[in-house]
């Protein structure tokens, strides 16, 4: 007897979309309190530097961007050591993410603090790196917003080489947190519903996106948003990837929704633009060849695949 899920070998969208590309074994049940102390006593540890939203990297020519820095560099370049997070080893390396105070507008040539939508966009590191990035981006980011205490107030303590917070006063573990937020491509025969916030680059267009509620499913967050933000009623909803995104710490799941009505009635609070567009469009889209310069995200961001791949499919 077969399990039918499995049966057709297919792409693995979620490894084609940026920050997917993470080979750090995480040892998860390896983990003990002082666990990042020891790994920094190693001296093959490799360290990412972190502050305010960017990555220190050294700058070896045009294109070459080393994202690891030595224990030693790390602490010339004012790395908090204390907040240091165990992201698990790489090649038998242990790997940790550091936040550091040094000033990112002045830091000693070649090095450079570059924010992490650039890095991405701009292909700087390779999938592995940018993977790390995500990890260690997310869990940095959870730390500094959840130094206190949720129950009592106290400040709390760092514990399982940086996976959990304890408060010493009341006893509580806090853990790192992942909120989920759904990215659909509603679609209706040859079109698909795209919109624009306001923020977008000129020009772009992209999938319709919202965080999933508490008591709330996937397929019922994406019947909600897709309705709220544009007033379209969806049936059938098929998840095709996730990605992890480090703004600071969300996961998007990468949604199909057949479309059961037609009429847009947007959300203009949420959109300033919002209509359907037909297959060939998307793909003069995908070459940049709109004729009113229509673009969609770039490679590497989650609505990008979820588009590319609806095109191809047709």
């Amino acid at each position: 007897m077969t399990f039918p899920f499995f049966d057709t070998p297919r792409d693995e969208a979620s490894q084609r979309v940026a920050f997917s590309g993470n080979r750090i074994d995480r040892q998860a049940e390896a983990r003990t309190d002082d666990a990042g102390e020891r790994a920094l006593e190693s001296p093959n540890a490799r360290l990412l530097l972190f502050s305010q939203g960017r990555l220190f990297m050294r700058v070896d020519g045009d294109e070459a961007f080393n994202p690891y820095f030595p224990r030693d560099e790390a602490s010339r370049l004012a790395a908090d050591l204390k907040g240091a997070v165990l992201l698990g080893h790489e090649d038998g390396k242990p790997v940790l993410a550091v936040p550091s105070t040094a000033d990112i507008e002045n830091l000693p040539g070649p090095l450079k603090a570059i924010d992490y939508r650039s890095i991405y966009t701009q292909g700087l590191l390779q999938p592995s790196e940018l993977g790390a990035l995500a990890q260690g981006a997310a869990l940095l980011a959870w730390h500094e917003s959840h130094r206190f205490c949720g129950r009592c107030g106290s400040e709390t303590e760092m514990r399982d080489g940086g996976y959990k917070r304890h408060c010493p006063a009341c006893g509580r573990d806090h853990f790192p947190r992942t909120d989920p937020v759904v990215i659909m491509l509603a679609v209706r025969g040859e079109h698909c519903l795209l919109g624009r916030s306001p923020h977008f680059a000129p020009g772009m267009v992209s999938c319709l996106a919202g965080f999933v509620e508490p008591g709330e499913t996937i397929e019922a967050a994406v019947r909600r948003e897709t309705q709220e933000e544009a007033g379209i009623t969806v049936g059938s909803v098929a998840y095709h990837a996730s990605q992890p995104w480090p703004f600071p710490y969300s996961l998007m799941i990468g949604c199909y929704g057949k479309a059961e009505s037609e009429a847009v009635t947007m959300d203009e609070n949420e959109l300033e633009a919002c209509r359907w567009f037909s297959r060939e469009e998307v793909r003069l889209m995908l070459d940049n060849k709109h004729p009113e310069g229509y673009r969609v995200p770039p490679t590497g961001a989650i609505a990008n695949t979820l588009i590319r791949d609806w095109v191809l499919a047709g």
